[in-house]
């Protein structure tokens, strides 16, 4: 079944490509070979709160979780630093395949289904927080569509992609975007600044997220917008499969939540406006784990009676209602850089 915009997994991760990711073997040498470093890994207080009291939450693939005190962000702890992540980041033969398989296949549907709607939704909060013109600068751009889109509605002078793979730097150059292929870390923000700031699904990577907004805040006027987007631990999809859950783990390691996200943000000069849970697939995603054997729902015959039972008539209204009750495990957050 597809939402009411006929949108489904499979129109952006197509089954047969996902099966094809799982055996390139480069893959899984890559994540042991970090996993062979843990005895490196840096212990960290919290990357949103700085509490640093927290609570194992679980272990995934070798990588120990824990759940903030504070603010309840459940992070990896101990961690990579940040070189090591770099090296993992590099050449990374998943990014490859992301660049050259799903990416370019999937590309008329993410820009129908995920691309154009963002746009609408970051022009509409421009609107609404008196951003006209100047410049957007998108850091980790991936394939471009973004930027490509945002260009083509000519809102802004100046579209700037910041993008670190090679790969996909590469893409967003041949796609006639001005590119800067390089960590945020190395990019000096004197002189952008920017009207707006965008990153989707960028901040569950990062070693340092509190540095990530601090850049942000140096390379936006004030009155400037932020604009995130980011897997939240407490949607519906990553409540109920937890650490089964696909978003959960690998090169996630902040896992944010609304509280989470407020403390990080307010601690560094911003403040929110904006939040909402836009997603389409957590319905789905949590039907697909049971049929796939990953969770079983026999025991909760409320959720086994909307995602299994009775799935055409109400899987789509019941994503809907996650959607609308800021319950999905998408979230979308856009926050005003306060005065200097």
């Amino acid at each position: 079944m597809t939402d009411a915009r006929g949108f489904s997994v499979d129109d952006i991760r197509p089954d047969r490509l996902m099966q094809d990711l799982q055996k390139v073997p480069d893959i899984a040498a890559k994540r042991r070979q970090l996993l062979a470093r843990q005895g490196e890994f840096v212990t960290v207080p919290c990357p949103a709160c700085g509490e640093r009291a927290a609570a194992p939450e679980f272990t995934k693939g070798g990588f120990p979780y824990v759940r903030c005190a504070g603010c309840d962000l459940v992070y990896n702890n101990p961690r990579p630093d940040q070189a090591m992540l770099a090296e993992y980041y590099r050449d990374n033969p998943l990014y490859a395949f992301w660049n050259e398989k799903i990416f370019l296949q999937t590309e008329p549907a993410r820009l129908e289904k995920i691309f154009r709607p963002r746009v609408d939704r970051v022009l509409e909060l421009c609107r609404e927080n008196g951003i006209a013109g100047g410049t957007l600068l998108e850091v980790g751009a991936g394939y471009g569509t973004f930027c490509v889109e945002m260009k083509a509605r000519g809102f802004f002078e100046r579209v700037v992609a910041v993008e670190p793979t090679e790969a996909l730097a590469e893409t967003c150059r041949r796609r006639g975007l001005e590119t800067v292929e390089s960590t945020f870390e190395d990019v000096d923000p004197a002189g952008l600044n920017a009207r707006i700031l965008v990153s989707f699904e960028v901040l569950e990577h990062l070693f340092a997220p509190g540095d990530f907004v601090a850049f942000a805040a140096r390379a936006l006027v004030t009155g400037g917008l932020l604009v995130l987007s980011f897997p939240a631990m407490d949607g519906f999809d990553n409540l109920v499969l937890g650490e089964r859950s696909g978003s959960v783990g690998g090169e996630h390691i902040n896992m944010f939540n609304r509280s989470s996200i407020t403390a990080l943000l307010t601690r560094r000069g911003f403040r929110p406006v904006h939040f909402s849970t836009p997603g389409f697939l957590d319905a789905e995603l949590v039907r697909k784990a049971h049929l796939a054997g990953t969770v079983d729902l026999s025991g909760q015959p409320f959720l086994k009676r909307i995602l299994v039972d009775e799935w055409e008539e109400k899987g789509g209204p019941f994503q809907d209602f996650l959607r609308g009750a800021g319950l999905s495990s998408h979230m979308f957050v856009a926050a005003v850089k306060e005065g200097d």
